[in-house]
């Protein structure tokens, strides 16, 4: 896919999945994110989430991994500038089932380099049970398959 391929208004829910294991966040969190809730399963317990939970940090790992796997251009990415209104909405407990939905709000041709251009994308992840734990809007810039037509 290229900048032209992101239409305004597309929204996809993709079909890949992650299971979120409880040894791979206290893995995560023991490495970036040392906090009981998400390293101690018995202190998590007796905690305001009443069990262990994933970093929010480790929960947007997720996201941009299936977002790479199954939205990026694996032939036009050219890298992000970054995030805008990420937001964590739920924890996500060892064996939540996420899934990855987009929605591209913007795709505009760079007028300095018209072989490029930026694409703005509402990236959402949902649990098994369809609720929404995280969101954000992802800046990515993508080549263009052709330079626009010269008037």
């Amino acid at each position: 896919m290229y900048l032209e391929d992101y239409v305004v208004g597309t929204r996809t829910e993709h079909p890949g999945r992650v299971v979120v294991g409880q040894g791979e966040i206290v893995e995560f969190a023991r490495r970036f994110d040392p906090q009981p809730v998400h390293v101690d399963p018995v202190a998590a317990a007796d905690g305001p989430y009443h069990g262990l939970i994933a970093s929010g940090w480790h929960t947007a790992g997720l996201m941009m991994r299936l977002y790479a796997d199954q939205y990026l251009s694996k032939v036009a990415s050219l890298g992000g500038p970054g995030v805008d209104e990420l937001r964590w909405h739920l924890p996500v407990r060892p064996g939540d089932i996420l899934r990855l939905t987009t929605e591209v709000l913007e795709a505009d041709r760079s007028r300095a380099k018209p072989d490029r251009g930026l694409v703005r994308t509402r990236a959402e992840l949902h649990n098994q049970d369809n609720t929404l734990v995280l969101s954000c809007v992802v800046l990515n810039l993508f080549s263009a398959r052709a330079l626009p037509a010269r008037p």
